[in-house]
């Protein structure tokens, strides 16, 4: 994010063409471009050889005008505040658009979880939640796991920002394992939601993507039973970029909850593999899980990851890193839809050249909210101390991706005599809700 192309300055380019449109004042402008709040914290953690390590972390409240902010903490020895920012906008966007009673937030650390011992890695997160314990708060800013950071992480925050306030605080965090107050279907919100918003923008594209409405609701453990779907002549091809949980989750659900959906082409960091007569998914990730790779599958061509984006099939999913879809490839690129899984996967440049040419994306922070959806619905469950089964929290995301889909759909209709493409939509709809808190609120 700090070469080329900034995700943050991605982003406020698209607030900019966003205020264009809905005529706002310069006063809101600058609000909405800049975070509201952004905390640096040095951390002095003991390590397991007795020495000390002092790690620095972020976290960034970008807007609250429509309740505590929302947001993943992330682990990464390369992690900078321009990435954060720019998550924690998105953050802010995809709440709006999902009329989530939260603003965004984004966290995190600069280290490599890689070299941490478990009990570093306890010390760590303990450490985080003490130095922003202040900040912290069910209806301050709630965290949830992101990059190199898990279920168990998130307890140990929990437990830790109790044991400072004297009692039990579940609703604190999200994401956490589920003896602790963790949601059932948490595990892979994510991709089900996208799933979810796949077969909406499929509907609205006409491309005969066929819903085994039986399965749509089973849980993860049941539906791994179930082989692979077995296409006949009505077959969607799908490419997926990334396989890390986002794409091979989606990989997954894609080939069990449609009945002629087959996976040609998926990718990792190491590169691709292409098979036109489909790619198992319980084989596929059995050599990523046994080899570290899928290029080690041995039924398939091998491609490069650029390749994977570049194939002629009915729909792309990115699902690996940001700015992947750019000037320079994206009028290779032959899909008909977009489902944006990855943050920030697709260029403004980029985003000019699909609409020119007929392809509908479905943006990052529509098509991946269902991981803060689910935590949502955690966070109820905790406040309420109720907790649902996994076929009401799949019923429950559907409801809210579907709505916010068709939701994007009418402001395309609404703005259609400026011709906006789907990402500025979506923008449209969870800006206007922002910007009406914050003048309802007096903010501006």
């Amino acid at each position: 994010m700090t070469g080329k192309y900034s995700t943050f300055k991605n982003i406020q380019k698209q607030i900019d063409k966003c205020a264009k449109i809905l005529g706002l004042d310069g006063a809101t402008l600058a609000l909405l471009k800049e975070p509201i709040r952004t905390l640096i914290v040095n951390m002095p953690v003991k390590m397991d050889d007795g020495t000390v390590r002092i790690f620095t972390g972020f976290r960034v409240q970008y807007n609250d005008a429509l309740g505590p902010t929302k947001g993943g903490i992330r682990w990464h020895p390369d992690e900078n505040l321009d990435a954060i920012k720019a998550l924690a906008a998105l953050m802010t966007w995809k709440c709006a658009l999902l009329n989530l009673p939260y603003g965004g937030g984004k966290g995190g650390v600069i280290c490599d979880p890689k070299k941490l011992s478990a009990s570093e890695k306890e010390r760590l997160a303990r450490a985080y939640v003490r130095a922003l314990a202040g900040f912290l708060g069910p209806l301050k800013d709630i965290p949830a796991p992101d990059v190199y950071t898990d279920p168990q992480v998130m307890t140990w925050m929990m437990d830790e920002f109790s044991v400072i306030t004297g009692y039990n605080v579940p609703e604190v965090i999200t994401g956490k394992l589920l003896v602790a107050g963790g949601s059932k279907g948490r595990e892979d919100a994510t991709a089900r939601g996208g799933m979810f918003v796949l077969r909406e923008a499929a509907r609205f594209l006409e491309l005969g993507l066929m819903v085994d409405e039986s399965r749509l609701y089973m849980p993860p453990h049941v539906l791994s039973n179930i082989p692979d779907a077995s296409p006949g002549d009505d077959v969607v091809n799908v490419a997926i970029q990334g396989y890390g949980n986002a794409g091979s989750l989606a990989h997954f659900l894609a080939t069990r909850l449609f009945k002629n959906v087959r996976v040609v082409a998926v990718s990792d960091s190491k590169g691709g593999i292409f098979n036109e007569d489909g790619l198992p998914y319980s084989r596929v990730s059995r050599v990523k899980a046994e080899t570290g790779s899928v290029v080690n599958y041995e039924s398939s061509m091998k491609i490069s990851s650029e390749e994977v984006l570049e194939l002629p099939v009915d729909i792309l999913i990115p699902a690996a890193l940001e700015n992947q879809i750019t000037g320079k490839n994206a009028s290779r690129i032959k899909a008909k839809l977009v489902l944006e899984l990855a943050n920030g996967p697709t260029t403004p440049e980029a985003d000019d050249i699909l609409h020119s040419k007929g392809i509908f994306v479905v943006p990052d922070f529509l098509a991946n909210a269902g991981g803060v959806t689910v935590s949502y619905f955690e966070w109820v469950q905790n406040l309420s101390r109720y907790y649902w089964d996994y076929e009401e929290v799949y019923r429950r995301l559907d409801a809210k991706m579907t709505r916010a889909f068709w939701e994007v759909v009418e402001a395309l209709k609404e703005f259609k005599d400026k011709n906006i493409d789907p990402r500025t939509a979506a923008y449209v709809v969870a800006v206007r809700r922002v910007v009406e808190a914050m003048k309802a609120r007096g903010w501006v």
